[in-house]
């Protein structure tokens, strides 16, 4: 395994959420914990060895996370129709039904009550996501094909 691989890793339990990953292959095996706004990556081959290499790599999450909070802090001032939907559940976040068909909403849209969003799996079913007010996309939070997790904000809908 790389360090360009275990960067990768890093980035993904960071943009995740996940609070742990192992991963072991190729006599290699990689230990990524999330704990306060840090990562601890420790880097050990799957063999006994005198003295594994720890490798301690701070994430860049908690400014990537704080970026869009003060983007969406600027219009804080028209910020009172505007209506988050959020994931009622952890899974997969999809923009569409399969990789061929269009986008379910687009920033801009306009929306009613009901109207599916998205989809997002979870332990192979999947689910449809409906707008709970009528309004325009004003904005999409998560990236299509990442894991969600629950309460996580999904949308940013100007209420009409």
């Amino acid at each position: 395994m790389e360090l360009k691989d275990i960067q990768e890793l890093v980035k993904m339990v960071s943009k995740s959420g996940v609070s742990h990953l192992e991963v072991e292959t190729k006599g290699v095996k990689v230990i990524i914990k999330n704990e306060n706004h840090g990562e601890a990556v420790v880097y050990q081959p799957a063999v006994a060895a005198p003295a594994p290499q720890v490798i301690q790599a701070v994430a860049p999450a908690p400014a990537t996370v704080a970026a869009p909070a003060a983007k969406q802090e600027a219009p804080a001032a028209d910020n009172s129709n505007y209506e988050t939907v959020k994931s009622p559940m952890i899974g997969t976040f999809y923009r569409s039904s399969s990789p061929d068909k269009p986008v379910f909403v687009n920033v801009g849209d306009e929306v009613k009550k009901g109207q599916v969003l998205c989809i997002i799996e979870a332990m192979k079913l999947f689910n449809e996501i409906e707008a709970e007010v009528s309004g325009r996309i004003v904005k999409v939070l998560a990236d299509d094909s990442s894991p969600v997790e629950y309460d996580q904000p999904l949308f940013l809908v100007e209420a009409i």
